[in-house]
């Protein structure tokens, strides 16, 4: 959270200049957020060319997996849970 917070922090500090200069921001709030992810998602066709060139099998589940990670992250200080249950479905019920 404190990494949120500090984020939000310089943010605030960047358009208090802002406002100090009287400039307007490079961009609408909703076009630079769009931007951001088109950022995030383009970084990932590099990896994804890589695996064409080198002949790896390629399929959408794979690439939506990988590019989870990257594009949404973990959330700091989160642990991160299992994403299977500790037994197995065959285990017999105690």
């Amino acid at each position: 959270m404190k990494l949120y917070a500090v984020s939000l922090a310089i943010g605030v500090l960047v358009g208090i200049i802002y406002g100090l200069l009287k400039v307007r921001s490079p961009a609408p709030p909703i076009v630079a957020l769009i931007g951001l992810a088109g950022i995030l998602l383009g970084e990932q066709v590099v990896p994804l060319g890589e695996r064409v060139i080198t002949g790896e099998t390629v399929n959408l589940a794979t690439v939506a997996e990988q590019s989870r990670e990257h594009v949404f992250g973990q959330l700091p200080h989160r642990k991160a849970t299992p994403s299977a249950p500790s037994g197995h479905i065959d285990d017999p019920v105690q």
